[in-house]
């Protein structure tokens, strides 16, 4: 009772913000991860004059790295399960060349062609998930036997060419949301979307604080939840005019649209389902999970069968950009998505990670490799610079977390106590039903009882 008190008197000011986006334990990391962001955004748009917020180089930064954030939505639940997937980049050049003959040669219709892409991807992911989970052989060994396999196949087939695609599937990958209505001087599309996306944000904010009203749950201030919202939807709209005020013909790129998509369906399933919970359970403590009847063989399948769907996809989007595939696709994505993954706090070990985390490592690296471009640094700095962040940003976090002081989220945020800075390295990107004293065990426990 005491303690409650107490609580309540040191609430207010700062540590109501902190309940800006719940207050969970992942609530700091997250905070830590988009504030980097922000920093390095601003940085270059000093640097570069104006350049990095500019329309054109917005939609070319999200039609350029679209494939990377989608390889990371995969990517992240593969490392949560505890494995690694290597073959990602040599899977999408395969279903790539795939496609692109499918259509040239077999003048299979294009949107056919996306679905015998995404088949040949659940194909591929089958064929290696069954290595992991039935035959026990490790993802690092499958995913690296993968690599060697399918990017020797793309040349096999492909003869080492490069074969072009027609008009009607690049707009997966090129495209941009149409226009339409009164000549406003901005895309009207884009300003519908952005206009839809503001108003939900208000609508769940106002569910959530029902929803907690009705449960009886601790929520923050009422100030607290307008300061989110207002914040939130200022910065959609400020995003909204720049992407619909780009160069005439273009708008909200459709390969955002659809990453979108995935962001949203992908945090559902790993924050709200039984399947979510249970890949957490896994790569937290395998051994408890299947003690607790998880049954971790099927979960592993899916989760690699799943990632090369997800690169499969990839690739097309690709491929659609590029307007053709050939044999140099896919090289390197998969040192970007693991790197995504990481600067996006999941945790090398498992049990710890979440979509949006790494998609805000993604557009680190996106808006890293934009910046340094337009400032004129050699390909060769610009993988030095990509090297040295992903190893200081991760290197820093662990030794931090290792001599029990806060991490170097918690120093983003102005540092947190030695105890709570240890329970953000037990279990801090996991979900709310994941206790930190045995995450696993008790997960897994409550989800099949």
């Amino acid at each position: 009772m005491t303690t409650q008190i107490e609580e309540k008197k040191k609430s207010g000011g700062i540590r109501d913000l902190g309940k800006m986006f719940g207050g969970g334990q992942s609530t700091g990391r997250q905070f830590g991860i988009l504030g980097a962001l922000v920093v390095i955004v601003l940085l270059f748009e000093l640097l570069t004059g104006g350049k990095t917020l500019d329309p054109v180089n917005l939609i070319n930064l999200v039609n350029q790295n679209a494939y990377v954030l989608v390889l990371a939505i995969g990517m992240v639940m593969v490392i949560i399960a505890g494995h690694i997937d290597l073959s990602v980049g040599s899977v999408a050049a395969v279903v790539g060349i795939i496609v692109a003959q499918a259509m040239t040669q077999w003048n299979l219709p294009w949107p056919l062609a996306i679905v015998l892409g995404l088949a040949v991807g659940a194909v591929i992911g089958a064929w290696q998930g069954w290595w992991v989970a039935y035959v026990g052989v490790p993802a690092f060994i499958v995913t690296l036997a993968g690599m060697l396999i399918f990017r020797g196949l793309n040349q096999l087939i492909g003869n080492a060419n490069t074969i072009p695609v027609p008009d009607g599937f690049t707009f997966i990958g090129g495209g941009f949301l149409p226009e339409w209505g009164p000549n406003t001087g901005y895309n009207n599309s884009t300003l519908l979307l952005g206009i839809i996306i503001a108003v939900v944000i208000a609508l769940l904010e106002v569910r959530t604080r029902r929803s907690q009203t009705k449960m009886g749950s601790d929520k923050a201030p009422l100030w607290v939840s307008v300061f989110k919202v207002v914040v939130l939807d200022a910065v959609v709209i400020y995003f909204t005019f720049l992407f619909a005020g780009g160069r005439v013909g273009t708008s909200f790129p459709v390969s955002g649209i659809i990453l979108g998509v995935l962001i949203i369906l992908y945090s559902f399933i790993t924050r709200n389902t039984i399947f979510g919970r249970h890949i957490y359970a896994v790569g937290g403590n395998s051994h408890a999970a299947e003690l607790s009847g998880v049954k971790i063989k099927r979960v592993n399948f899916y989760v690699m069968m799943n990632m090369s769907v997800l690169a499969a996809l990839a690739g097309m989007i690709a491929v659609a950009r590029s307007v053709s595939s050939g044999p140099q696709d896919g090289l390197g994505w998969e040192l970007d998505a693991i790197a995504a993954v990481f600067i996006g706090g999941a945790a090398v070990s498992g049990g710890i990670g979440t979509v949006a985390g790494s998609i805000v490592g993604g557009l680190v690296i996106a808006v890293l490799n934009n910046g340094l471009q337009l400032l004129g640094v050699t390909s060769d700095w610009v993988q030095i610079i990509k090297g040295l962040v992903l190893l200081i940003a991760v290197g820093i976090d662990v030794y931090s977390h290792r001599r029990g002081g806060p991490s170097l989220i918690g120093r983003l945020l102005g540092g947190r106590g030695r105890r709570e800075s240890a329970v953000d390295a037990a279990g801090a990107e996991q979900p709310a039903v994941l206790p930190t004293s045995d995450p696993a065990e008790e997960s897994s426990r409550s989800l099949t009882s």
